[in-house]
């Protein structure tokens, strides 16, 4: 087992060397590839005697200095690398160092490894010390020139960083390539692809009138999947130069669709590698959220070229640097190309429903985190969707023309260097004047603050006062928190009118006085989610549904509604005789008969996930949680009948099309079909929609709802769409996520049946996430059973999972390191499970760090 030491922020120290060109060579086997790794070396701290560099899993052939071998007095290996003698004398050196590797039995994906028949490389965080001794660390950039030698007949296309600059045959059988990318990056960055695919090309002209070939690699037989991908990316780099000024910089750039990937995507430079159900759409075979998450991801690993990559970080710690910044610019550009309030929405719930807990668990941590063991473990919420966040609100703070400001002055400053997340606030601050010393203690402080709202009115002078509070919860790993610097949006809501106010909280608590009013105006507090926090404000239901009915900004329509529901919820987990008011429906009536969006009704009526309900609770009783929201649910299909038949009936036949109005409509009727299937008398309407649907959206979600819903009919629907599709892996992903979400008393019956499945495979992380993943993160009644049998059933997969692929056990581990939320019965038998995990032998790293913070 790699080393489980501990390393620290504080500790950060630069390398003693520095390696300026680094040229490698592949001889591509299956078992045996020989790597030839030249590198030209610049010794930093002259007083340094030893070159370390890491190294793991490594067959070290040959070694030598300004090309004479090395003696084996001058280098041993040490824990997880090579120390090597250097010379007082010897401040440049050329390595060379030859090492074999066996990239088929990698089942781990990380560094150089076999996806299907083709071979293919993932070196973030810390993969490329799988291929060869080197400095794996970020803050080391070296120019690369890449040669691929392989099999001309099984690998046609041999792939790496930068442009291509030579090509040829050796001898009658093999062949190469040589690539060179002459912007020096961190070996995080390296990629290689060599395969046999189906090529879709295009051509992309750039602002300055550069022309930009463009190649999306797909397997046999899959190129008509890959226009959406395409047109997507193409969409991706005018948005960049539109509303940052950045342009491409390379001569090709080209994307790489494998099925065996521990990501969703890589954004090596020049040569992104994509898990492929982040490429392949077609309306058959992918759905509308399909569609959108591949644009979504298409765009992020492209906007990485600057943000990432001509940009990067110095160190781990720093993460959120490129990854806030970049999920940040990719929401921006989802809702610039869909509707903009729909997607702040849907990011807003994700966030609670994922980073919020994790805010709460053992492994909570700021978004730049103080103490890594393994780093695979920190690519979290947190770190992703809380750095987002805090992004924007630096662009709230600044406002749209001086993050523009800032953002211009970040890369003036640091393009092509490897920098911190303190540079990038700094810029921020200096280009617009804006001070943001306060602001920075979002990055060093875990967890999610609290506010407490307080509000009066004085009828005589019209005045509302507004004070809020911050809470900022201490924590073992932090006994001390700052007060922190948060915009906070509001919109105060009148008979006639609203008005939109910007307040900035820095104080622990703070007071604001608006007049002017007659009455008292309505607070719509938070508007947009302006910052990742809880809001405690006890506003009457019928504030609440004002709200709903006449806030201007979208974004509050919906979270009141949500605030509403998850009242009703809460109410009835403490007290399951709670009557339900008529209100609610006569509010959603109102909103269904509105000319609101579609889109914007559809996402109205979904109600709050286990997760969003239980976070907010002490003590979970889960089973109570998820009767609580089934009451709920039957409450609004009962009441709202007629309108959601109505509306359902009304968007039923219409023809597919790819456009926002149409997938708005299909989201609207999709969400009327989940509620009227819940009642007996409609569940026809399942089968209706199934046999007679033209797109995936329509089949999943008649699907969707019968395995939500127990209906008589799921079984032979699902077959019948197993015989469909069982040639198509993705289709088959949804197809097993959809048996593992099923609400049937023969649950785990069905689980072991889908583990003996010949299509079954826990080498996929896809698969695995598809059955493993889906069932504890998706199907909470029978995940939290009484009996405990879903904590064992998790842990069983995870055991197994430690030995195949350590970061994908690791990531499903999630939901049983949460338990400190839940009742003491729960409590207990997911600290079993965990216990049971952590006294198997050979322990991997990326499980440890997780279970020693869960369990210490």
């Amino acid at each position: 087992m790699a080393s489980s030491q501990a390393r620290i922020l504080a500790d950060y120290r630069p390398s003693s060397f520095t390696i300026n060109t680094t040229q490698l060579t592949f001889e591509l086997d299956d078992h045996q590839t020989r790597v030839t790794n030249v590198m030209h070396i610049e010794r930093v701290d002259k007083d340094a005697p030893y070159l370390t560099l890491d190294g793991e899993h490594l067959s070290l052939d040959a070694i030598s200095i300004n090309d004479k071998p090395l003696a084996e007095a001058s280098f041993q290996k040490v824990d997880n690398g090579l120390q090597i003698s250097i010379s007082p004398e010897l401040n440049q050196l050329t390595l060379t160092i030859v090492t074999t590797i066996d990239p088929v039995n990698n089942t781990a994906l990380e560094g150089l490894y076999k996806s299907g028949g083709a071979f293919c490389t993932q070196c973030e965080a810390e993969g490329f010390r799988r291929i060869t001794y080197y400095l794996d660390r970020p803050d080391v950039m070296s120019t690369f020139t890449t040669k691929v030698i392989a099999n001309k007949t099984m690998y046609p296309y041999l792939l790496a960083n930068g442009n291509k600059i030579d090509q040829g045959n050796i001898g009658a059988d093999k062949h190469f390539v040589v690539w060179h990318d002459p912007f020096p990056k961190p070996c995080y960055l390296f990629a290689l692809v060599a395969g046999d695919f189906d090529l879709v090309t295009d051509q992309y002209q750039t602002a300055s009138g550069k022309h930009v070939t463009l190649e999306i690699f797909v397997d046999k037989g899959n190129a008509s999947k890959a226009h959406h991908a395409m047109e997507s990316l193409k969409h991706s780099m005018k948005w960049d130069e539109n509303t940052f000024g950045l342009e491409y910089d390379l001569d090709i750039y080209m994307i790489v669709a494998v099925d065996f990937f521990n990501m969703g995507a890589m954004e090596n430079k020049g040569l992104n590698i994509f898990n492929s159900k982040f490429v392949l759409a077609d309306h058959e075979s992918a759905t509308d959220t399909d569609y959108f998450n591949i644009e979504a991801v298409i765009a992020h690993e492209y906007f990485h070229n600057w943000t990432g990559n001509r940009v990067t970080c110095r160190d781990w710690f720093q993460l959120s640097l490129k990854e806030g910044l970049t999920v940040f610019r990719d929401q921006q550009f989802s809702a610039d190309m869909n509707s903009a309030a729909v997607t702040r929405i849907e990011n807003v719930s994700h966030l609670r429903a994922m980073q919020f807990p994790e805010d709460e668990s053992p492994m909570a941590h700021p978004i730049r985190p103080e103490k890594v063991v393994e780093m695979n473990n920190f690519y979290t919420m947190t770190v992703y969707e809380k750095g987002a966040e805090v992004i924007r609100m630096i662009h709230t703070l600044l406002g749209e023309e001086k993050f523009r400001l800032g953002m211009d002055l970040y890369f003036k400053r640091f393009d092509g260097m490897a920098v911190t997340c303190d540079d990038f606030v700094d810029a921020m601050a200096d280009a617009s004047g804006i001070d943001l010393t306060q602001f920075k203690y979002w990055y060093s402080q875990s967890g999610t603050p609290i506010l407490r709202v307080n509000e009066s009115f004085n009828n005589a002078t019209g005045e509302l006062t507004i004070s809020v509070s911050q809470i900022n919860e201490p924590s073992e790993q932090q006994s001390v928190k700052h007060h922190l610097h948060i915009p906070i949006r509001i919109e105060l809501i009148t008979d006639h009118n609203s008005s939109a106010h910007l307040l900035a909280l820095k104080e622990e608590t703070q007071t604001w006085r608006f007049d002017g009013f007659e009455k008292k105006p309505v607070v719509a507090f938070l508007s947009n989610f302006s910052a990742p926090v809880k809001v405690h404000f006890e506003q009457p239901d019928e504030e609440l549904i004002a709200i709903m009915k006449q806030a201007e900004d979208d974004f509050n329509r919906w979270d009141a509604g949500q605030t509403l529901l998850t009242r009703y919820i809460t109410r009835l987990v403490k007290d399951d005789s709670y009557s339900l008011p008529v209100d609610i429906v006569t509010t959603y009536k109102y909103l269904l008969d509105s000319t609101l969006d579609p889109a914007l009704k559809a996402v109205a009526l979904k109600l709050p996930s286990f997760d969003e309900v239980s976070v907010n609770l002490e003590q979970v009783d889960p089973q109570k949680v998820i009767a609580a929201i089934k009451t709920v649910e039957a409450f609004i299909a009962h009441n709202l009948e007629n309108e959601l038949l109505e509306i359902y009936l009304g968007f039923a036949d219409i023809p597919y099309a790819n456009k926002g109005k149409d997938i708005a409509q299909r989201s609207l009727k999709n969400t009327c079909l989940y509620y009227l299937s819940k009642l007996s008398n409609h569940q026809l309407l399942l089968s209706r929609q199934y046999n007679h649907s033209d797109n995936m959206t329509d089949t999943l979600a008649s699907l969707n709802a019968s395995a939500m819903h127990n209906t008589g009919v799921f079984d032979n629907l699902m077959s019948g769409f197993e015989a469909k599709w069982q040639d198509t892996p993705l289709v088959m992903d949804k197809w097993f996520s959809l048996q593992a979400v099923a609400d049937r008393e023969d649950i785990f019956h069905v689980l072991a049946t889908m583990e003996q499945h010949e299509l079954f495979t826990l080498n996929n992380p896809n698969r695995a996430r598809a059955l493993i993943g889906a069932f504890s993160h998706r199907n909470p009644k029978h995940f939290y059973q009484e009996s405990g049998k879903g904590y064992q059933f998790l842990a069983k997969h995870i055991k197994t999972l430690n030995k195949i692929n350590p970061q994908i056990a690791s990531r499903l581990l999630t939901p049983l390191i949460q338990y400190k939320r839940f009742n003491e019965h729960h409590k207990n038998l997911m600290l079993n499970a965990l216990k049971e995990i952590a006294a198997i032998d050979d322990l991997s790293r990326d499980l440890k760090e997780k279970l020693d913070a869960a369990l210490n």
